[in-house]
């Protein structure tokens, strides 16, 4: 599995909310989601703060969350998630792959840390097994 203890990206979900500012990435992932897990109910939210409004009424399992929003950064949302919401899953998406940004979102309570890239990976690999197997996604565990 990927991510901290217990807690992985599952096929089981059945919330997600994606935050997301590029609308054109923002829709890929949404069809992405929706083409590999069906079931899934899958919001938006363009910024942080519309997220945390999100959050109140969705109560998603997980969260895939851009780190460069407007307003507020990815992190910053996401210790404000955690603090209120130990146990949603928190991926932090990014384009900017560095050891320093991977240990701040260590740091921000972040489940998974994974590069935009490698997103595509870890779904295919979520929708052939279930969950997330190491074996078979670049994505990476945050300590």
């Amino acid at each position: 599995m990927i991510g901290r203890g217990e807690k992985s990206i599952r096929s089981d979900m059945k919330r997600i909310l994606l935050v997301e500012d590029n609308a054109f990435f923002l829709q890929f992932l949404k069809e992405t989601l929706h083409d590999r897990l069906p079931s899934i109910n899958i919001a938006e939210a363009k910024s942080g703060e519309e997220a945390l409004q999100k959050i109140e009424t969705l109560l998603p399992d997980a969260i895939f969350m851009d780190l460069r929003l407007p307003g507020a950064n990815g992190l910053d949302v996401t210790r404000k998630i955690k603090a209120q919401y130990p146990d949603t899953i928190v991926v932090i998406l990014t384009n900017y792959d560095l050891p320093e940004y991977r240990e701040a979102a260590a740091q921000s309570g972040a489940d998974h840390f994974l590069s935009k890239d490698s997103f595509l990976k870890m779904i295919n690999a979520i929708s052939s097994s279930g969950t997330t197997d190491r074996a078979h996604s670049n994505s990476n565990d945050l300590p």
